[in-house]
């Protein structure tokens, strides 16, 4: 798929809060680099015979929660951008077999900037076990997502574009550790 001097990745994972951009920036990402594009959450849909937020309302967080942790373990895709859920990053096995797999590269923005861009909270999926705020839902995360990123790209006010060609030049950059 893509070769840097120092690496050789079969996919790159995109991981970050509702509204980081992941679904936009993933088929932009997987056309510039010529390979094909999933998102987990597709694959949790069709898992579950169902609409992932009616998924979520009928099993809970926590066996909803299971079920995206066996879709993510069933992940198997070379030369693929894959964009999970945001609440990927609670499987610890998931992302275990997802950095085997490939980088794991966090969309990051700021706190204010997914409050602007995530106006449904209700209707999209948004895996919330303890029903927080989205506000404190976003400070539970953050740390996850730094745990298991490799590489942090920063979101807040840039466009698609301008985002996709950040990912390459920082993947190419012969600093880059990966």
């Amino acid at each position: 798929m893509f070769t840097s001097e120092k690496k050789h990745f079969s996919n790159f994972i995109l991981i970050g809060m509702a509204g980081a951009g992941k679904s936009t920036i993933g088929p932009l990402l997987s056309q510039r680099l010529h390979c094909s594009f999933i998102d987990t959450d597709d694959l949790i849909a069709q898992a579950g015979n169902g609409v992932l937020q009616q998924l979520l309302d009928a099993l809970g967080s926590d066996r909803f929660r299971s079920l995206e942790e066996k879709v993510l373990l069933s992940v198997t895709l070379r030369n693929h951008v894959i964009a999970t859920g945001g609440s990927a990053i609670y499987s610890q096995r998931g992302m275990a077999h997802l950095r085997e797999n490939g980088l794991i590269i966090w969309l990051d923005a700021t706190l204010e900037e997914l409050e602007t861009r995530v106006t449904n909270l209700d209707s999209r999926g948004l895996v919330n076990p303890e029903n927080i705020g989205f506000a404190d839902l976003y400070h539970q995360r953050v740390d996850l997502y730094r745990t298991y990123a490799a590489l942090r790209i920063d979101c807040s006010s840039r466009l698609p574009p301008a985002i996709v060609e950040d990912i390459v030049y920082r993947v190419q950059s012969p600093d880059f550790q990966g």
